[in-house]
């Protein structure tokens, strides 16, 4: 199976470090989540999507939240930072989880965000742990799509909720294009929205909402190539031809996969039934 690092957003971490340089603020400096949040969402639409996750979701005072592929640790922060919940964040990555760790010791918010090293197919704890389970652009990386959503469905609450904004696949696509999705996105679970929806249903999920973003995040991928390739003097400057290239291949696999109508994406909220 390919590396996750094929993918070459996964690359290059100090990115962020050098972003915060050009703001002045040293490797050591106190941080505020407002500060990291441009840099530090590695989905669409940076904190506007955790707006809608926690405007559907509800945030009542002591809930305990799991966040499947937490990255950089940005979505935590912020779910932690404008809301009562208290979140466990579990990155795959190690470089990933170091970096966030040290981000979110510097927020302040360590005893509100829990960061967690591992596979989430791996994952145990006691059942029935949190009251929302959320992911965003990390659930297709897992194999074993039963499995993973059977544990999510484990680890909730009687009542509580499944949200993902994940990508999806758009129609058949063939091996050799499932082996460059897996190079360059390491798209290891690729599910038709309707397919999607019935694997929520089949692990005992009601499934309350599924919409497709396929349109808007063409857009929105599309966008962000072309700003990226304007900018790439100012890009060079900072981060160097190597990191600069890295994510320049990236964008544009990404644009080329969501232009082509094979690439699309979702957002989903799912309700473990009370009994």
């Amino acid at each position: 199976m390919t590396d996750i690092k094929s993918m070459k957003l996964y690359t290059h971490l100090g990115r962020i470090y050098r972003e915060l340089g050009e703001l002045g603020i040293m490797v050591d400096d106190e941080l505020s989540v407002d500060q990291l949040s441009a840099f530090d969402q590695l989905h669409y639409h940076g904190t506007q999507a955790l707006d809608v996750a926690m405007a559907m979701l509800g945030v009542d005072g002591g809930q305990r939240w799991l966040e499947i592929g937490s990255g950089l640790g940005g979505p935590a922060r912020y779910l932690a930072a404008y809301s009562d919940a208290r979140i466990t964040a579990l990155e795959l990555q190690p470089d990933q989880h170091e970096v966030a760790c040290n981000l979110t010791e510097r927020c302040g918010l360590s005893q509100r965000v829990e960061h967690v090293c591992g596979d989430f197919l791996d994952y145990d704890r006691a059942s029935a742990s949190f009251e929302a389970i959320v992911s965003w652009l990390a659930l297709y990386h897992i194999p074993d799509r039963p499995r993973t959503l059977l544990n999510c469905h484990r680890l909730l609450v009687p009542g509580g909720r499944f949200y993902t904004e994940d990508l999806i696949a758009r129609g058949d696509i063939g091996d050799d294009q499932r082996k460059l999705l897996q190079r360059d996105l390491y798209a290891i679970t690729l599910r038709r929205i309707d397919q999607y929806q019935r694997d929520l249903e089949k692990a005992g999920f009601e499934v309350e909402l599924c919409t497709s973003m396929s349109s808007n995040w063409a857009e929105y991928v599309r966008l962000r190539l072309a700003a990226y390739r304007a900018d790439r003097a100012r890009h060079l400057r900072v981060h160097g031809e190597a990191a600069v290239n890295a994510m320049a291949e990236f964008y544009l696999a990404v644009n080329r996969y969501f232009q082509s109508g094979k690439l699309g994406g979702l957002r989903l909220c799912a309700r473990k039934p009370e009994t």
